[in-house]
């Protein structure tokens, strides 16, 4: 597996190494050990699927401590414009994000920490995403900002109009107006 460093130096992309033949494939998606001494120790406790047509977005979504979560994401099937963006006030990269093309092709993944909202935009007619993360769903820890903020600046790839949100993206509130992490904040035990 190969990593790839980003604009952001705590979020991390995998590429692994695949194995093909008349048969199909085979490829290593994750193995613990390797994360821990290359990333973070951080141990993942749950893994999420969601499926969603051309134009979905989901996000930009995060947990406020106690329950923050990083996430490890990956596509099944189709392609995604996966964002991850820093809200961890008082960081050197806060406001930035970092932008990445998740597909069943390049079958790469990112890693997102705790303290970086997170979304992602259906680029292809069906899109299947899987995601582990490192604590619990905790809907009273939950945040999120407006995709469209205009001081984040996201290039989502596909027209304004063919975009399909939830009402609860729908009203996400700006950057500005979130309740964020602190650059000093312990996320990690």
């Amino acid at each position: 597996m190969r990593i790839i460093d980003t604009g952001i130096p705590e979020v991390k992309i995998f590429e692994p190494n695949v194995f093909g033949d008349d048969r199909g494939y085979f490829c290593e998606t994750f193995r613990d050990s390797f994360f821990r001494e290359k990333v973070c120790d951080t141990e993942f406790i749950q893994e999420n699927e969601s499926k969603s047509s051309y134009g979905v977005l989901r996000g930009l979504h995060f947990q406020l401590p106690p329950f923050a979560q990083s996430k490890l994401v990956r596509v099944i099937v189709g392609e995604v414009l996966d964002i991850s963006v820093d809200i961890r006030i008082g960081s050197p990269t806060y406001g930035k994000y970092v932008s990445v093309k998740l597909s069943d092709h390049n079958k790469r993944q990112v890693f997102i920490p705790r303290g970086f909202a997170h979304g992602y935009i259906a680029l292809s007619d069906s899109v299947i995403l899987n995601y582990k993360v490192d604590n619990y769903y905790s809907p009273e820890s939950e945040g999120s900002i407006y995709f469209n903020d205009q001081t984040l600046n996201i290039d989502w790839k596909i027209k304004f109009d063919d975009i399909l949100l939830s009402v609860k993206d729908k009203e996400a509130p700006t950057l500005e107006n979130a309740k964020l992490f602190n650059f000093s904040d312990k996320l990690y035990r």
